[in-house]
Parts: C-alpha cells; sequence; structure tokens
C-alpha cells in the first residue's frame, strides 16, 4: 500500500518539476523576444495564469492516472481533474484570442486626426473577439458536460432527432439572436464605428461602445444612452464622420429691412479670420428670404469637426447680434404700427380701384417666348399634337 502511495509521490514531483522548467523556459523565451517587439509582454500578461494552471492540470492528471493507488478514487479524481483541463484550456484559448486582437489594435491608433480606417478595424476587431470569445466559452461548456455519461447519451439521441432544428429556428428568431445578427451586420458594413458621431434617437453623442447586442452612446451632456443593435439596423440615422468629421453649419437670424447684408459680409469675415475655430474651407453670408417684414440672413462656416463646429456657430451667432447691436441698431427686428384716422381718409381723394383695359397674359410658362422655351424643358421631346391638324404635319 505504502508502495503505491509512494510511486505516486514521485510522480506527482517529476510532473511538477517539468512543469515548472517548461514555464521558466517559457518565460525567459518571451523575455528575450520581448527586446524587439510588443507582443511577448501582452502574451505573458495575459496567458501566463492559464497557461500555468493548464500545465499543473495536466501533469496531476498524468500522475493520477499513472500511479494512483485507488482504483474507485482515481476514476472520479481523473474525471476532475479532465473538467479542469477543459476549463484551463478554454481559458488560455479566450486569453490567446485577446492577446492577438490586442497587438493587432496597438497599430491602429484612434486618437489622431485621421482615424476612420482605425476605428473601422478596431470596431471589427471588438466584435470578432466578442464572438470568438462567445464561441470558445460555449464549446469548453460543451466539452465538459460531454465527459459525463449520461449527458453524452442524452446530447447524442438530441443531435440525432429532427427536432434540433425546429430549436435552433425558433432560437433565432428571439430578439437576442435578432441582436447578435443586427450586431454583426453593423460592424462588417462599416455603417457604424467606435468613436463615431452619430444622432440616433434625437440625441446627439458619440459611439463609445458596440458590443453583439446593443450599441452605448456617450451624449453630449455625459449621458449614456444604450440603444440595440436592431435599431441601427432597422432606423434610419445620422453619422457625422462616416467618411470625413468636417461639416458644415448655418446660422441664421431673422433681421429689419434696414440691415446691410454688405457690412455683415465684411464684418463676419473679421470674425473668422480671428478665430481658430474656422477650417478656412466655406464662410458665406447670404439673404434666403425677405418675407413677414423681416430678412432671413443665413451664415454658412465650416469647422474639421462636430464640436468644434458647435463652439464656432455659438461664436458667429453672438459676434453678429453684438455688431447689429452697436453699429446697426435700426436693423434690430421690430413690429411696425400704422395708425390712421378712419374719417379723414374716406373724406380725401377718390380710392376707387382701376382696373387696366388691357391686361397681360405673361406669365412664368406662358405669354412669352422665353416663357416658352422654359415651359419646353418640362414636356423634354415629347411632341404637342393639335387635334385637326394634318397627318403629314405630326410627324
Amino acid at each position: 500500500m505504502w508502495d503505491g502511495w509512494m510511486e505516486f509521490g514521485i510522480a506527482v514531483l517529476v510532473g511538477l518539476t517539468g512543469a515548472a522548467v517548461i514555464a521558466v523556459v517559457a518565460a525567459i523565451a518571451l523575455r528575450i523576444a520581448g527586446r524587439r517587439h510588443r507582443w511577448p509582454e501582452v502574451l505573458s500578461r495575459r496567458s501566463r495564469t492559464p497557461f500555468r494552471v493548464l500545465l499543473l492540470a495536466i501533469v496531476l492528471w498524468a500522475a493520477v492516472s499513472a500511479a494512483y493507488p485507488d482504483e474507485q478514487w482515481r476514476a472520479i479524481i481523473g474525471q476532475l481533474l479532465t473538467i479542469l483541463i477543459i476549463g484551463a484550456s478554454t481559458w488560455l484559448l479566450a486569453s490567446l484570442v485577446i492577446v492577438v486582437t490586442d497587438v493587432a489594435l496597438g497599430r491602429y491608433r484612434i486618437d489622431v486626426p485621421d482615424n476612420r480606417v482605425a476605428r473601422r478595424i478596431r470596431t471589427q476587431m471588438l466584435i470578432v473577439r466578442r464572438l470568438a470569445v462567445a464561441i470558445i466559452i460555449v464549446i469548453g461548456i460543451g466539452a465538459v458536460l460531454l465527459t459525463f455519461d449520461s449527458v453524452r447519451a442524452v446530447g447524442a439521441s438530441v443531435l440525432a432527432s429532427a427536432g434540433i432544428a425546429s430549436v435552433v429556428a425558433g432560437l433565432a428568431a428571439q430578439s437576442v439572436l435578432g441582436n447578435v445578427f443586427a450586431g454583426l451586420q453593423i460592424v462588417f458594413s462599416d455603417a457604424l464605428r467606435v468613436d463615431d458621431v452619430v444622432v440616433a434617437d434625437g440625441e446627439w453623442g458619440r459611439v463609445g461602445e458596440i458590443t453583439l447586442s446593443y450599441v452605448v452612446l456617450d451624449l453630449w451632456d455625459d449621458r449614456r444612452l444604450v440603444l440595440p443593435c436592431t435599431y441601427f439596423t432597422t432606423t434610419p440615422f445620422e453619422n457625422w464622420t462616416r467618411r470625413g468629421s468636417e461639416l458644415l453649419g448655418a446660422v441664421e437670424m431673422d433681421l429689419d429691412w434696414n440691415v446691410s447684408p454688405t457690412a455683415m459680409r465684411a464684418h463676419l469675415r473679421g470674425v473668422l479670420e480671428q478665430t481658430e475655430l474656422w477650417d478656412r474651407r466655406t464662410s458665406v453670408l447670404q439673404v434666403t428670404d425677405a418675407v413677414a417684414g423681416y430678412v432671413r440672413v443665413r451664415i454658412l462656416v465650416t469647422a474639421k469637426d462636430a464640436p468644434t463646429l458647435f463652439d464656432l456657430r455659438c461664436l458667429v451667432r453672438e459676434a453678429m447680434v453684438t455688431w447689429v447691436q452697436r453699429t446697426m441698431p435700426q436693423a434690430v427686428p421690430v413690429q411696425r404700427v400704422m395708425m390712421t384716422d378712419a374719417t379723414a381718409s374716406g373724406s380725401g381723394a377718390d380710392h376707387r380701384i382701376t382696373h387696366d383695359p388691357t391686361p397681360t397674359n405673361d406669365g412664368l410658362f406662358t405669354g412669352s417666348a422665353e416663357a416658352e422655351r422654359r415651359a419646353s424643358t418640362f414636356t423634354n421631346a415629347i411632341p404637342v399634337v393639335t387635334v385637326g391638324e394634318p397627318p403629314e404635319r405630326r410627324d
């Protein structure tokens, strides 16, 4: 009896010694490789613990299988160690996936101005990593269950039955898997990326996180808006950084008819030249409307991104309001009221309305040669045929 336990102890010591030697050699190799590359340091930090746990589980399983003296407990302990080996292997594979994606993401920085490609790759990498880790975990759980004879028998009968197809179809119709497929569609269609500036559900914010089931928006006022992935595949939304971050913004003002657009245009040019918020691409001041007693002035300016554009619009609006109040107070919008004397107006000259005996029929599309040419552009090449016209003239 004691000889059996002695052999088991020797087997355990030999196994632990071999595992320690392997761990030390691996650590030294990673340290040497880390002098020239970055990935060995990431690999050592992420995978050191699961690698050592896997080595320990394999050594103990080998020792128990080879020299454990009690036959009854050998099967039980071997079963537990097998489960431990599967769990450690799952942990190690998941850590290797994380290491590979971390090293790949380290080559694409998103804290630089032109980061559209980096944001696309980062978004896709994060989704692929989450999906790969989930698949590894599911396979690991299945492998653990298959170590039990009863579960293996039940699983074989279920997989052999035709009812598994209906189960899978029913699960695929659920909202959870629908969000998963929507998340994959968003990522690989390049419609949405991490760090994109979007307007969704009436809110303006930046994409902070994309998962397999939901998207987190970091709103401008430090709130967090969580939307399901299916929202972005079924509802229109604005992506302000789809191809670039540069934006064009408008500032509109309703002023009195006494305003001078020329003077406003000159002052706008001076305001933009003194600020770094303007990217010097576009600067336009136009009168877009002049009805209902007001003149509508629209100013168009450009900036490098959405936050800068917001501040630039506020700056231009404040500068123009201050300038109008200081230099052109007559242009401030006012309501005019005309006071009349009904008696005096009734006793004055005859105010009967006279009509022109020869009214003209000039219109936008009829009445003149220019109007007829304008109308012809809407008929394209369709001939106009007059009833009763001879057939030879219709051709």
